[in-house]
């Protein structure tokens, strides 16, 4: 009995290695991206529509 218990905790230790270890964090670059572009600055005392 002591063996199949030891044989299920292998198992599910394998597995939640598996799913959890870093080394298959390779995701691509989605999402949320920091600004690059040039910031615009109103004219002042302009209306800012025209």
């Amino acid at each position: 009995m002591s063996f199949n218990v030891a044989k299920t905790i292998n198992f599910l230790l394998e597995g939640s290695l598996e799913i959890f270890s870093p080394n298959h964090d390779n995701y691509p670059a989605i999402g949320i991206q920091p600004f690059t572009g040039e910031i615009c600055h109103p004219k002042k005392g302009g209306n800012s529509n025209s």
